[in-house]
């Protein structure tokens, strides 16, 4: 991987760069769309393609459970196995500890209003003994327990195991594993989990470092084996297929709450470790998520990339990008798309309202994609009411399109020494 600055802003630290991975460009600050089995929900890769994405992030919990991150290698890696042929991302599973574990069954999700809530009290995780946990992931001090959502097996994953699934699934960016906290815990379990976190960071670093040069050897071996004349044609040391022949970068995960003293220990922690880049984890208050990840990348390598994990709404990407990150993914696009709610540049509709029944325009006049391109509101809101699978491929489509090029815009304003004035005249119209 490599990872060139070409314009800084002039003022914050936003910048607009390439990342070349083994599978091609991304233009940063660039939108990752979440491909969470291996698949963006409701779209195949063409149509993802289509819309103008450059890199996709698949869930390493998800996959792991099914179909089996062994099958995904057997496969040639994630890329193969969905026919993505552009740059992939996997998450390290550490999202997953928090919303099984601490978050189970509570209101709290990657992003609150602290603002929205008049009780924080009901948002406190509650701490059980294991025979009292109603949780399904239990956090322990090697590593995290959990119960399988889909048939209620028992799995440990430690940073060594999650790295290893990584390795297997095969992506261009794989992330340490790390614990994701609510920003409503208290300041004395937020120092115990970035303890851990910063622990499981060095583990996973020194794992990967370690699969990384056995992957070199075997090539190396099998390379030397298909030259032997000793071999009959057409044999191979390697029979099944595997992943492609390139090295992962591995990504940190810096952590720390809502504390600034604990994000920047954080980010210190983890400038001083051999990463590729780094990931900005936590589960946000939207109050001061701007904060926290100017905290961060004040610290971090500038000559790194830094991805804020979990984050895409239109107000967040300009947020920050401001603030030094050059990549986003989040699942809201086709989420929100598959629950009939899309983004346009005055605001999010919901398409089965009843003014949209007989509204014969497209979503957006000048938008570029295949939904507004072709089809109207009313033929959209039909296929809601009538509970048609296409309404959501096409609601998700114009969604992804929105947010990609969104981030293209932006990455654009940069290089054109307009950011400013442009993230006034969107969020003007988008936030009336």
């Amino acid at each position: 991987m490599d990872f060139k600055i070409e314009k800084k802003l002039k003022q914050g630290l936003g910048r607009a760069g390439v990342l070349r991975t083994a599978h091609g460009e991304i233009q940063t600050p660039a939108f990752v769309a979440v491909g969470t089995k291996a698949t963006v929900k409701s779209l195949n890769p063409e149509q993802v393609k289509d819309v103008g994405t450059e890199v996709v992030l698949g869930n390493t919990y998800h996959l792991y459970l099914q179909p089996g991150d062994e099958i995904v290698r057997q496969a040639g890696g994630i890329g193969k196995f969905m026919n993505w042929k552009g740059p992939t991302m996997t998450d390290s599973g550490g999202f997953q500890v928090f919303s099984l574990g601490a978050a189970y069954g509570k209101e709290i999700s990657k992003l609150i209003h602290l603002a929205k809530i008049t009780d924080l009290s009901l948002l406190i995780p509650e701490r059980f003994d294991d025979a009292d946990a109603p949780r399904l992931a239990k956090i322990r001090q090697d590593g995290v327990s959990f119960k399988s959502h889909l048939d209620g097996s028992i799995h440990y994953i430690t940073p060594e195991k999650s790295i290893q699934i990584q390795h297997n699934l095969g992506a261009d960016i794989i992330f340490a594993f790390d614990e994701c906290t609510s920003p409503t815990e208290d300041l004395k379990y937020q120092e115990e989990a970035l303890e851990r976190t910063h622990r499981w960071a060095e583990r996973s670093l020194e794992e990967h470092k370690r699969l990384s040069a056995e992957e070199k050897a075997s090539l190396a071996g099998s390379l030397s084996g298909l030259a032997s004349p000793a071999l009959p044609l057409g044999s191979s040391a390697c029979e099944t297929p595997r992943n492609e022949t390139f090295s992962s970068a591995l990504f940190g995960i810096v952590q720390g709450g809502r504390d600034e003293n604990l994000r920047k220990k954080s980010a210190k922690f983890l400038a001083n470790l051999d990463f590729d880049g780094y990931g900005i984890g936590g589960s946000f208050a939207k109050e001061d998520m701007s904060t926290a990840v100017k905290w961060v990348n004040e610290i971090l390598p500038e000559e790194k990339p830094r991805h804020l994990l979990g984050i895409g709404e239109p107000e967040d990407l300009f947020m920050g990008v401001e603030n030094g990150v050059d990549l986003f993914d989040c699942v809201a696009p086709t989420r929100l798309g598959r629950n009939g709610t899309l983004y346009t540049k005055e605001g999010k509709i919901i398409i089965m309202n009843t003014k949209f029944r007989n509204d014969f325009a497209p979503v957006e006049e000048d938008c570029g994609c295949y939904t507004c391109r072709n089809y109207t509101k009313a033929y959209i809101a039909h296929l809601f009411h009538g509970k048609e699978m296409l309404a959501g491929t096409l609601a998700s489509a114009h969604n992804l399109h929105f947010i990609v090029n969104l981030v293209k815009k932006i990455r654009q304003s940069i290089l054109g020494d307009n950011f400013f004035e442009f993230k006034k005249d969107f969020l003007k119209k988008y936030q009336k």
